[in-house]
């Protein structure tokens, strides 16, 4: 199998746009209809939706020996043609053939992740494979086709065919910067901008911290989504009026009492960026700092919040799920961190600089289906 040009010393890392155009035109990815050229990302590719939906009984993987297709007889309830648009209605799950098919190398692997509007609706959506052990990771060497896996959590959703609701993330051998390679990287380029005197915190990843503190009097630190709602046509962009589906909080007191089973948008203290040559992705930062959860849109693309796409530092925004027990979340507490890799190659456009990026320079900020709050 040949190689585009970047990759012809077999250069471990993620993969550029650049590698992802030779991909397809190698077949290593392919699609049911051509790839557009709006779903190559620095570092990333969206997935899109097929034309029907599946609803399930319950979450599943197909397990070592099976095919998804094989659970299906025993796990499917319906199935619903998105073809002129469908209702996802929230607390079910769904299962969605995606348009894109792979046929990994042997020296590929891929990661996947929800899309950043995905993550901020609280709506769950993970890959799912053929002989698939883990959402959302897909081995070297797999070949076969792929599924979204969707439970709104929080809003009823309407979509349709090829609306871009996961992406992924291709990668050769082991990308991820150690500690000591990050305070290099952070010395040389710091990956914090210094201006909030908020130091970098690495520690297996760069730490994030939340922002309980009001950007400014009588502005809200986050927000919460609403029980009761009505319909989120995901293809309406700055259509819906906030205050429809969430509710402003406020923390006088630098402090927050999160409720159980209740959605959360925050906001991290750290202003961060990602250079050219990396890529990162948020991870949780440990089970044991409390009963909830942070993130369900983890990429960052090379650019994100950098000064040579135009940025000065970006704050990345916090998905937070509460789980069994009312939670006080702290002004400045530490929630999650991010996991930075190599690039195989530094990409050919990078996020905010050459592309339409909703959320550059970004601070608390809803999903780009709602309007700029009042």
């Amino acid at each position: 199998m040949s190689y585009p040009p970047e990759n012809t010393q077999q250069a471990s890392g993620v993969l550029s746009d650049t590698a992802l155009r030779g991909l397809l035109d190698q077949g290593v990815i392919s699609a049911q209809t051509p790839v557009e050229d709006g779903q190559i990302q620095p570092a990333s590719l969206d997935l899109r939706l097929g034309s029907k939906a599946i609803r399930l009984r319950a979450s599943f993987l197909a397990g070592p020996e099976a095919k998804v297709a094989d659970r299906l007889d025993d796990l499917a309830m319906h199935s619903i043609d998105l073809s002129d648009g469908a209702v996802l209605e929230k607390g079910c799950v769904y299962l969605v053939p995606l348009q894109e098919h792979l046929d990994l190398p042997s020296d590929l692997s891929a990661v996947a992740n929800a899309k950043s509007s995905a993550g901020r609706l609280d709506l769950l959506t993970r890959t799912v494979t053929d002989q698939g052990v883990e959402f959302d990771r897909i081995p070297a060497g797999y070949t076969g086709p792929l599924y979204a896996e969707i439970c709104p959590r929080s809003f009823s959703v309407l979509v349709r065919p090829g609306m871009r609701l996961n992406q992924l993330r291709l990668r050769r051998g082991q990308a991820v910067l150690s500690d000591e390679a990050l305070r290099a990287l952070h010395a040389k380029d710091p990956l914090v901008a210094s201006d909030a005197g908020i130091a970098a915190h690495i520690e297996e990843g760069l730490g994030f911290s939340v922002d309980l503190a009001a950007a400014r009097p009588g502005a809200p630190v986050g927000y919460r989504a609403k029980a009761h709602t009505g319909v989120l046509d995901l293809d309406r962009i700055g259509a819906y009026d906030p205050l429809e589906f969430w509710d402003p909080l406020y923390a006088p007191q630098g402090r927050l009492i999160l409720d159980p089973g209740a959605f959360y948008i925050l906001v991290s203290r750290e202003a961060v960026h990602i250079p050219a040559d990396c890529a990162a992705e948020m991870a949780p930062y440990l089970a044991l700092v409390g009963e909830f959860r942070v993130h369900y849109a983890g990429f960052f693309d090379p650019g994100f919040g950098a000064a040579q796409a135009g940025g000065a530092g970006a704050r990345g925004v916090l998905e937070v799920r509460c789980h069994e027990a009312p939670f006080v979340l702290e002004h400045g507490q530490r929630v999650g961190r991010l996991v930075y890799e190599r690039m195989a190659a530094p990409p050919a456009r990078l996020y905010g600089a050459d592309l339409a990026s909703n959320y550059q320079g970004q601070g608390l900020k809803l999903a780009k289906q709602f309007r700029a709050p009042d």
